[in-house]
């Protein structure tokens, strides 16, 4: 075999459309000695080209997936009540142009993305996400407006990336959409003109949910969350619900350490509980362990996955640094920084980025969990951070409030851990 044809084999596993052996419904039951209680799902499809499918394949072609619809049953655990059956989200999604047939992780970051904009709905919100993590987030007057700043805040990332958006998509967001590639957009309506526009994007997969109008009203709501283990077991827990979701809900930073109370000095202003809030919320949908700064309703790095949380806080600045270097450099040569030849340009797009610092002063730095010793905060108060939200309940809390007094930064504990794995 050419190396050639090779290729092709390979390009081919991506276009291929697998037929599935999963069944119609699917039962789980929670049963004891007294009660039995059931839920009921049915298998998602789509009508695309007069052909009935239903996902494309898995996580990787050659995996065969299906997508399940809550269709029946009520769950009652410990006082905890599943999500009523028939209230359908990413689940029940309308495929308005399918392009290449949605797959199991097309559908996953579209529901990612709904995770988070469901405790985003008081304003016009785009929250774009990649390999199940955002890579831009942002909410603004206009939905044009709040597409773009989350776009640019890191453009690189946000190519072939899902796209949602909880306002009717106008002609003016679709035509900066469309300036990038998507594989998936999601709204709750789309405008006149708007699909003829998105009809250019032959493989883009434009999704409607008309139930997004009322997504706030998702923000409590809890599913069951499986995970299934090399062995076939299963591990079973309630989905995650963030508690803190306004001001009132924070507490300033104080603890005791050997008989001597320590307390945030400064409280936040008004802006800062703004966007401390925002990134919490943001939090919500980022694979721990996670630190992420944001300033005015924006995100301004996102770090992911990371072991440790000095690392993490490290991996979040320096890609504040480097998605800042390539939209100057886009905004003023319409190349990414990565491809421009011209030394001295590159020089000054250098100067400009470390003079801003990455875009990171006044920034809220958010951590999902809480700072263990205070270089994790260290390394965004060197940045300039104006205000810190975490969960609090280290044992040496005291160390990061004297390193955020010392700074002049406010600081709240949420008083909630926020993993997601």
């Amino acid at each position: 075999m050419t190396a050639d044809m090779a290729t092709q084999d390979l390009k081919a596993a991506y276009r291929t459309i697998m037929d599935d052996h999963f069944p119609r419904t699917m039962e789980i039951s929670f049963a004891d000695d007294n009660d039995r209680q059931t839920l009921v799902f049915e298998k998602a499809s789509w009508m695309i080209d007069g052909v009935d499918k239903g996902l494309r394949y898995g996580e990787n072609p050659g995996q065969e997936a299906a997508l399940y619809r809550l269709l029946n049953g009520n769950l009652t655990l410990g006082g905890i009540t599943c999500i009523q059956s028939g209230r359908h989200l990413a689940s029940d999604i309308e495929l308005l142009q399918s392009g290449k047939h949605p797959g199991k992780t097309n559908i996953t970051d579209a529901d990612n993305a709904l995770n988070i904009l469901r405790y985003l709905t008081d304003s016009p919100c785009a929250v774009i996400v990649k390999h199940n993590n955002p890579c831009g987030v942002a909410r603004a007057d206009s939905l044009a407006d709040a597409y773009d700043r989350a776009n640019m805040a890191d453009r690189v990332a946000a190519f072939g990336g899902a796209i949602a958006l909880n306002r009717e998509v106008d002609r003016e967001t679709a035509e900066l959409i469309c300036e990038n590639y998507a594989e998936v957009v999601v709204a709750p309506a789309f405008g006149e003109g708007v699909l003829d526009i998105f009809a250019a994007k032959k493989n883009l997969r434009v999704m409607r949910i008309e139930d997004m109008a009322k997504l706030e009203a998702y923000a409590g709501e809890r599913v069951v969350d499986f995970k299934s283990l090399i062995d076939g077991g299963i591990i079973v827990q309630w989905s995650f619900v963030p508690e803190a979701r306004k001001a009132g809900d924070l507490t300033l930073g104080t603890t005791a350490y050997k008989d001597q109370t320590y307390t945030i000095a400064r409280e936040p202003t008004a802006q800062e509980y703004e966007d401390m809030i925002f990134g919490w919320l943001v939090e919500a949908g980022v694979t721990s362990n996670s630190v992420l700064y944001v300033k005015d309703g924006v995100t301004v790095g996102i770090g992911t996955g990371e072991q440790d949380r000095v690392g993490v806080a490290q991996i979040a600045r320096d890609k504040a640094y480097r998605k800042l270097a390539d939209r100057l450099c886009w905004e003023a040569h319409q190349t990414p920084y990565n491809n421009l030849e011209d030394a001295d340009a590159r020089a000054e797009i250098d100067v400009e980025t470390e003079r801003q610092r990455g875009g990171l002063p006044g920034c809220a730095m958010v951590s999902d969990a809480f700072f263990p010793f205070r270089d994790g905060v260290e390394v965004g108060l060197r940045e300039g951070i104006a205000a810190v939200i975490q969960p609090g309940g280290s044992l040496r809390d005291f160390e990061v409030i004297e390193a955020c007094n010392e700074a002049g930064a406010t600081m709240v504990f949420t008083g909630q851990r926020s993993f997601k794995h």
